[in-house]
């Protein structure tokens, strides 16, 4: 089979032929049909010390169960998060991490919307939104922010702006269901909100925080990391969450699948639509990356073996 490595830090990737792998305990083994390109991957190739492998979003058939499986057999549609190497024809998914793909979606609809629609809907939630309350979201075109807005609309947002790194990017969000659009760089933010869903952190912290309406909440779910000073939180009685993703499908499972089944339900209702920016080669995975890395993406960017 096919997968897709690199062997320093910020690359290059290459694809290499490797063994086809067997499902352990609790394993499925899934032939790939697409896969997710993320944020994190990408800064992972950019920035960890030592290479490892290019995990992610997977949505394919499964071949193989290993001992103990009991949710799923060969020839079931999944989608979910692998740990392993995920860029590649095949890849081993645990099956706690794992989830059925409807028959009307395709395995491109799972990988847009289940992992990023996961992390849009947790934000959200830990926002604890209230009923015609504003909303503001950040990488608003991006692969969560792009269903963030669209998940702030049906949660009965008042109001829902997004942001994003250039305009041209506007009409595209708007498209989604928000009201206004600004840009980062625009001198305010306009009209403060109720509460701000935050996935690009560091300088983007401070003026985020000062788009808060007093008592306002800004949940913080972004990998880029920042600081903010407490004085700009006491001042107004503002908050800031920390949600990760992660941390909910391994403490609270029950959560996980609840929201998982809301995804799918909004999605069948024609409430949710997750948008495909691309869809690359794993040979073109560098490209794939440099559309994350350029900010250039509309939605999804994905891979198909």
């Amino acid at each position: 089979m096919r997968r897709v490595r690199y062997e320093s830090r910020g690359g290059p990737l290459f694809v290499e032929e490797a063994p086809l792998p067997a499902p352990g305990p609790g394993e499925l083994l899934v032939r790939a049909e697409a896969i997710g390109v993320t944020l994190p991957v990408v800064r992972k190739v950019g920035e960890a010390a030592e290479p490892g492998p290019l995990g992610g979003e997977i949505a394919g058939e499964v071949m193989a169960v290993g001992e103990g499986v009991t949710r799923f057999g060969t020839g079931d549609r999944v989608t979910g998060l692998c740990f392993g190497h995920g860029y590649a024809d095949f890849a081993l998914l645990h099956e706690a991490m794992a989830s059925p793909v409807p028959a009307e979606a395709s395995a491109v609809d799972a990988v847009a919307l289940v992992r990023s629609g996961l992390v849009a809907l947790g934000a959200l939630e830990a926002a604890r939104p209230q009923l015609g309350e504003a909303a503001l979201v950040t990488a608003a075109a991006s692969g969560v922010g792009h269903l963030a807005v669209q998940l702030a609309r049906t949660r009965g947002a008042g109001r829902v702006v997004g942001a994003v790194s250039d305009p041209a990017k506007a009409g595209f969000v708007r498209g989604l269901g928000a009201d206004h659009v600004i840009t980062y760089g625009d001198n305010g933010w306009g009209t403060p909100v109720d509460y701000v869903l935050d996935a690009v952190g560091g300088e983007l912290l401070t003026p985020a925080l000062h788009a808060l309406l007093p008592e306002g909440r800004l949940v913080a779910y972004s990998s880029g990391g920042g600081t903010i000073q407490a004085y700009d939180l006491l001042v107004d009685a503002k908050s800031v969450i920390g949600f990760q993703m992660a941390r909910i499908a391994r403490g609270k499972p029950e959560l996980y699948e609840q929201w998982r089944e809301e995804l799918w339900r909004l999605f069948a209702a024609g409430e949710l639509k997750p948008v495909v920016h691309g869809e690359f080669a794993l040979e073109d995975a560098a490209k794939a990356h440099g559309e994350i890395e350029g900010r250039s993406n509309l939605g999804k960017v994905v891979l198909i073996p």
